[in-house]
């Protein structure tokens, strides 16, 4: 998961390093259209045309800070400004390998009090709930966000995973004919 999140995260900054080529292009080639293009905008945001012309002309005599506000005006961010993947896939891993082996847990402490499945598993029910209600409430403070909606929307997004897992490993079984 960890390498997937990098290859996104790099996908994602290696598009933003092309279309900041493309804006640099525009801008160089058809300055005055992309400037246009940037007054339409200031004065749609509800800036005055007299003011919106003033800033676009100062951003005209930097090339590199017009092509930063075209960039943002279409809602891109500069190649700089993009997530850095490493740290996206090493954050992705580590929280895999954390809240992942939550489940495991269970079964791993539970083995020199009991032989139930049925204790382990229920054992593993909590733990994992109680892994995803530390993510929803991590999710929360870092995003700012409510919480109780940040742990229910965490704890039901994962409800939804293990069913979806149960039913493939189900119909792997029964249907297909696949024994574990």
């Amino acid at each position: 998961m960890g390498v997937g999140d990098f290859l996104s995260s790099s996908g994602e900054k290696d598009v933003a390093a092309k279309e900041m080529a493309v804006t640099e292009w525009d801008v160089t080639n058809h300055g005055g259209l992309e400037k246009m293009e940037l007054l339409q905008k200031y004065q749609a945001l509800g800036m005055d045309i007299d003011d919106a012309a003033t800033v676009v002309s100062i951003f005209a005599k930097y090339k590199d800070i017009l092509v930063h506000e075209k960039m943002m005006a279409h809602g891109r961010l500069p190649p700089e400004e993009a997530e850095k993947p490493w740290r996206n896939g090493l954050v992705t891993f580590a929280a895999f390998l954390v809240f992942g082996t939550a489940p495991l847990l269970s079964f791993i402490v539970l083995i020199p009090f009991t032989n139930n499945d049925l204790v382990k598993f229920v054992g593993a029910c909590i733990l994992s709930a109680l892994a995803l209600a530390l993510l929803g409430i991590a999710k929360a403070k870092i995003a700012g966000q409510n919480y109780a909606f940040s742990v229910v929307v965490t704890l039901f997004n994962g409800a939804a995973a293990a069913a979806a897992a149960y039913a493939v490993g189900w119909t792997l079984k029964n249907i297909a004919g696949l024994a574990g």
